[in-house]
């Protein structure tokens, strides 16, 4: 079990798991109490296999946790919350994709979606502060639907710019502005660390 008081930072990776010159791996590295969500060996779109991971690496810590979401890994994050009893300091959520949307090529399809249980998007406000990284250019989903999301969830919504999907395909390896949101999101919510304790 790991113990601290400074939050355990858990990475929440999208569907593509972990790549090496992604910003959540970049981030992890200069992070000293940090876990990431391992990536799955089968069963790859199963959102329940996903959430399930997320919840065991969860399951061995103690203390407060900050979850630093990406992508999907922010759709499982939004998931996992509806049905969790494990309480979380806050989440960092960075550009999460429609997937009540159509996505480009090289994507998985609505009914693929479907099927595997991440539609429709959860829209309950989620238990714990949060903070939406919204890009105005993400080919994975409109500005205004994201913002729609972070109303719902009841999160602060950071217009980002154009930057993409904020991964490598658009250019994106480290990214600074992740550190400083960290930062302000466990300092906004420091005093409710205390209740882990």
């Amino acid at each position: 079990m790991t113990t601290s008081t400074e939050p355990t930072v858990v990475i929440v990776p999208g569907l593509r798991d972990h790549v090496a010159d992604h910003w959540q791996t970049l981030l992890a590295e200069r992070l000293d109490n940090v876990r990431t969500v391992p990536p799955l060996e089968r069963d790859k779109l199963s959102l329940a296999a996903r959430i399930a991971a997320l919840d065991t690496v969860l399951t061995d810590i103690d203390g407060p946790v900050v979850l630093v979401a990406h992508s999907a890994g922010v759709a499982i994050t939004v998931h996992w919350a509806q049905q969790a009893s494990r309480p979380v300091q806050g989440a960092l959520l960075a550009t999460p994709p429609d997937f009540e949307e159509p996505l480009p090529a090289g994507y998985p399809a609505r009914g693929d979606l479907d099927a595997n249980g991440w539609n429709p998007v959860p829209r309950r406000r989620l238990p714990f502060p949060s903070i939406v990284a919204a890009s105005t250019d993400d080919p994975l989903a409109r500005f205004r639907r994201v913002a729609g999301m972070a109303e719902s969830w009841g999160s602060k919504l950071v217009d980002l710019g154009a930057v993409g999907h904020l991964n490598p395909a658009a250019g994106y390896g480290y990214w600074p502005y992740a550190e400083e949101l960290l930062r302000e999101l466990i300092n906004s919510t420091a005093a409710t660390a205390a209740s882990f304790a």
